[in-house]
């Protein structure tokens, strides 16, 4: 099971406020079990994406691009080539220490997609950029049955869709 959660600047104070979209799944049961929709056929030498697919969440990786998850269960995601049209990137991971499961010891290292991740990757500080940050997130269930420990970091345009990697957009 996976969360979804946004993050928009508050450019009043310069700072960042969580705001939830209660978007879980039951995927990492799924890929125990063997079902799930895989990953996505990739180039040999870079890692990256070279034809559409809907892949099973725990299947998708830095640096690939993807259509808007929406609203709901989170169990897939349909990942694209960063040339076409795309909605999300992800553009960094956070490996949870192990533990028991805790909201805000989440919620406290999410903090860090906001943090020096963006800022090297965006080429502007979160709070002066133009773009939104998402996380995808273990969920209890997750945690405790899938030792799932990984937050992945995600950026969005709110202007909409956009072409290529927004890597050093500088905006």
């Amino acid at each position: 099971m996976m969360k979804m959660r946004n993050r928009r600047a508050l450019m009043l104070a310069g700072t960042a406020v969580a705001l939830s979209i209660a978007l879980s799944g039951c995927s990492a049961i799924n890929s125990i079990l063997g079902s799930g929709s895989g990953d996505a056929d990739r180039d040999e030498e870079t890692g990256q994406v070279t034809e559409s697919a809907n892949v099973d969440v725990f299947s998708v990786k830095v640096g690939d691009c993807m259509l808007d998850t929406g609203t709901g269960t989170l169990t897939d995601a349909n990942v694209v080539p960063c040339t076409d049209p795309h909605d999300q990137e992800i553009y960094h991971e956070i490996i949870m220490e192990d533990g028991e499961f805790s909201e805000d010891a989440i919620n406290a290292a999410s903090e860090d997609c906001i943090g020096d991740a963006y800022t090297s990757f965006i080429g502007v500080a979160y709070a002066d950029s133009a773009f939104d940050v998402t996380t995808i997130t273990p969920t209890k269930k997750s945690w405790e049955q899938g030792d799932d420990r990984i937050l992945q970091c995600v950026i969005v345009d709110p202007a909409g869709q956009t072409t290529g990697s927004l890597e050093g957009a500088g905006r």
